[in-house]
């Protein structure tokens, strides 16, 4: 347990809080996996998908070792695309992590031999505790408080590759996110940044090795506190089974092998010995099965291998030159006319030799005539003439070799010639063979892909044919409950119809006795609203009279003061006593005004009252005149106008009191007597003029809050009276319209000639996109078939009889307000695709010439 726990402290990270980094342990093989070593992987140098199954025990000979389990599914999944699945669980002691990883790689082709490929591999997991491992006799409260934790990790990579090399980066655990803490992980000992370097490559040989792959990754990790070097090399044959070795400066020296089983399972073995500081840690195993999927299209930057598994018993052919028959029925007459060709100089040329001594040439005539003639000749001469012949016949036996000497070059330099054609025609017949065959292999390609795209589109069309058959039989079925329901809602209708005509007779009768009553009420309501209005008109003039009395005595009042006002000869005085009497003549101003702003206040408010009051009754049921709206730009006006003289009024009066006030202050400082009378009246009068101005400011003040909130009143009522018309309009015409179609299809009928496209008018021309009518009083929203369009009552009703008379029971029609055109239609959809299949198919009725799709949003 000691060794087991510091082997985790060291080499997986454990905190104290049980968060464990991520590190597979995948290190060993160059077949399986590799996309947990580089995010790239997954796309570089591959060509199939794996699913494979991978368990490594790590450091045996302890009890609780690690141990690892990962489950992938992994491989090439187009031209530009790798990506993987992965789950795994690591089990250290009694510290469990299971969890996920995807993958996801992308590759840029620079040129015809470079690539670029980008990578990215997110994991997620959880670490904690396994309960069901610990097994103590006493609580432990180390154990106790290691918590559970979910982390989330993201691992970049970029490969760049060329014909062999490949050059790539990756980042482990770039960012590790703790969701239980909500936060990053720092200081992480596996995060890390990896480069590597990797050849592949293929054998030239013969025999057992031909066409082997060999590939080498380099691969360096720079930790913070250490830096890890590792190699492994593979070599992998065609027959169906591969080696590998390596080293890591940690972990220690590594070789594994696997085998094909058949062609699409195989089975991989990796031993790992431990080295250095740890090699008392003994040795870790690794064992994966995998199933390799068959691959339908061969890509640019893979592996092009063709495994076999080892048991089979087929030999793999090496590359045939692919001839079919008839190449080799041409080959074969090739063949044999150069043997016939070749046997027949051969014949000619040994019959010239065999008659080479019995012919001879005109020169070779001529000469052994001469030699004849010479023998002719006195006997005296006939030594010279036997030396001259023997010379003659010499020379003769040297001609004859010479020409031998030369046919026999001539023969030898025309084999080599005709065997040089030969391997000519050989190589071009062969050269004609391969490409023959390639052309085949990509015609067959090509008709496989076709076959496929035409079982593809065959299914389609099957499964179009197959929901066209349930769309009919679902609409017959359709057809057949609506005309049932059609039926049982005309039966309904009729029976409703009747109900609804006797209790709109008994709703009338009592409409007509409530508006008698309500009449009444109103009539009672209007003498009573007549006799308290006198009475407040009454009540107004009585306070007017009373105000003005009011006035008339303050006035006399300030006379009386006036004239009260003490004596003074000084020049003080004399200005102050002339202010009095001016601000005496403003004040009078004023009230005039405030009394004419009160009465147009008085009178808006009177206008609010009835117009409130017609609203209310027109609810209940009870019809008033409406009373015509008043100019409002006029009474703003004149308010506006009130309110600026007011406003200069009370500028005016408040320059002389300050005025008044300056005066009495410097007269002040000349008189300090504190009895003087003068200073004491003029005084008093100061605080009685602001007294007053500032109850004029108050009254002004109350009197434009009211106004405001008399105009945002009307202003309600205003628009409340509007919609209450335009309600009442728009329901009246909806009635008046549904009458008028109940009286077309009672007493219409259905017409004994055959009406034709052109005895209907269709009004105005509509587009062929949807168009869309909002806010139609009475009509649900969906898709309408619209079949004519007119904005006068008298055009629609004779289209409308004509369809009827055609045999068009259920057309019906709606009001736009906003375009004040009628609607004609007799069909409504909710789904927008049935309405236009029924679009498509509006067959040969006369009255379906013009068909367009309206929609209804409310």
């Amino acid at each position: 347990m000691f060794i087991t726990l510091c082997t985790i402290q060291q080499f997986h990270s454990q905190e104290s809080n049980g968060v464990v980094a991520l590190a597979l342990p995948v290190r060993n093989s160059l077949k399986f996996n590799r996309y947990a070593i580089n995010p790239t992987f997954s796309f570089v140098r591959e060509q199939n998908k794996y699913i494979s199954f991978t368990n490594k025990k790590q450091w045996t000979q302890f009890n609780d070792a690690p141990n690892s389990y990962l489950f992938s599914y992994a491989g090439r999944f187009s031209e530009n695309i790798g990506a993987g699945i992965g789950l795994f669980q690591q089990d250290f002691g009694v510290l469990t992590t299971f969890g996920g990883m995807l993958n996801f790689a992308y590759n840029a082709s620079l040129t015809r031999e470079s690539n670029l490929t980008f990578a990215l591999n997110v994991g997620a997991y959880q670490s904690g505790l396994n309960e069901g491992r610990v097994v103590i006799n006493t609580p432990d409260p180390a154990l106790q408080n290691v918590p559970s934790n979910f982390l989330i990790t993201i691992n970049p990579g970029i490969n760049y590759g060329t014909d062999f090399f490949d050059f790539g980066l990756a980042i482990n655990n770039l960012v590790s996110y703790n969701l239980n803490d909500s936060k990053i992980i720092e200081d992480n000992p596996e995060q890390a940044l990896q480069a590597h370097i990797m050849y592949t490559g293929y054998m030239d040989a013969r025999g057992f090795f031909d066409e082997s792959k060999f590939s080498t990754l380099i691969r360096s990790e720079f930790k913070k506190n250490q830096t890890v070097i590792s190699g492994i090399a593979m070599l992998n044959v065609p027959k169906g089974i591969w080696a590998q070795a390596g080293y890591n400066t940690l972990y220690g020296a590594s070789a594994g092998i696997g085998i094909n089983v058949t062609n699409n399972i195989a089975v991989e073995y990796n031993y790992e010995q431990s080295m250095g500081n740890f090699s008392d840690f003994g040795s870790s195993h690794e064992i994966t099965l995998a199933y390799r999927f068959n691959k339908k299209y061969r890509y640019s930057y893979g592996d092009d291998d063709e495994e076999q598994s080892v048991f089979n018993s087929n030999k793999r052919k090496r590359k045939p030159n692919n001839l079919t028959d008839e190449d080799r029925a041409r080959i074969a007459e090739r063949r044999a006319e150069i043997a016939a060709r070749r046997k027949a100089e051969a014949e000619a040329k040994k019959a010239e030799l065999a008659n080479i001594p019995r012919k001879t040439s005109d020169s070779e005539k001529d000469k052994l005539e001469a030699a004849s003639n010479i023998e002719s000749k006195p006997v005296e001469k006939e030594s010279v003439v036997t030396v001259n012949k023997e010379e003659l016949l010499s020379k003769l036996n040297s001609e004859k070799e010479a020409e031998l000497k030369a046919a026999e070059a001539s023969r030898l330099q025309k084999e080599a010639e005709e065997k040089r054609q030969i391997e000519l025609e050989r190589q071009m017949v062969a050269a004609e063979a391969k490409a023959k065959a390639e052309q085949e292999a990509r015609l067959q390609r090509e008709a496989e892909q076709q076959a496929e795209v035409e079982r593809e589109r065959l299914a389609a069309e099957a499964k179009a044919k197959a929901a066209e058959v349930l769309r009919l039989q679902k609409e017959a079925e359709e057809k057949r409950q609506i005309e049932v329901e059609s039926q049982r809602v005309a039966a309904e209708a009729k029976a409703k119809a009747e109900l609804e005509a006797r209790l709109q007779r008994e709703a009338e009768q009592q409409a007509e006795a409530e508006r008698e009553r309500l009449a009444a009420e109103a009539k009672a309501k209007a003498a009573e609203v007549l006799r308290l209005q006198k009475e407040a008109n009454i009540k107004q003039a009585e306070e007017t009279i009373k105000s003005a009395n009011a006035t008339e005595v303050a006035v006399a009042e300030t006379n009386t003061k006036q004239q009260q006002i003490p004596q003074a000869t000084d020049e003080a005085s004399k200005d102050m006593n002339a202010l009095v009497n001016a601000t005496s003549g403003t004040k009078e101003t004023q009230e005039v005004l405030m009394k004419q702003l009160s009465e147009k206040i008085a009178a808006k408010q009177k206008d609010l009252d009835d117009l409130k009051e017609e609203n209310d009754l027109s609810e209940q049921g009870i019809y008033l005149d409406p009373k015509p709206f008043k100019s409002l730009t006029a009474e703003n006006q004149a308010l506006e106008t009130l309110k600026d003289e007011i406003d200069k009024t009370l500028e005016e009066q408040k320059v002389k009191i300050i005025e008044l006030e300056t005066i009495y202050l410097k007269r002040k400082k000349k008189i300090k007597d504190k009895e003087d009378p003068v200073n004491a009246f003029y005084l008093e009068t100061l605080e009685r003029l602001k007294s007053e101005q500032a109850q004029i400011i108050t009254a002004k003040r109350d009197l434009i809050m009211n106004l405001e909130q008399i105009k945002e009143a009307t202003d309600f009522e205003r628009k409340r009276r509007i919609r209450r018309a335009a309600y009442d309009n728009q329901q009246d015409r909806f009635n008046k319209d549904k009458a008028a179609l109940a009286r077309i299809k009672k007493f219409t009928d259905e017409s004994p000639v055959q009406l034709q496209e052109d005895d209907f008018d269709f009004g105005e021309e509509q587009t062929k996109n949807i168009q869309i009518i909002k806010n139609v009083l009475n009509e649900e929203p969906g898709y309408y078939i619209v079949i004519a369009v007119h904005n006068s009552v008298e055009k629609r009703d004779e289209f409308v009889t004509k369809v009827v008379a055609s045999g068009e029971k259920n057309v019906n029609f709606f009001f736009d307000v906003k375009t004040n055109k009628y609607f004609i239609y007799y069909e409504k959809f909710n789904a927008i695709s049935e309405a236009k299949n029924a679009l498509e198919e509006k067959g040969s009725k006369p009255y379906n010439g013009k068909m367009s799709l309206v929609k209804i949003d409310n």
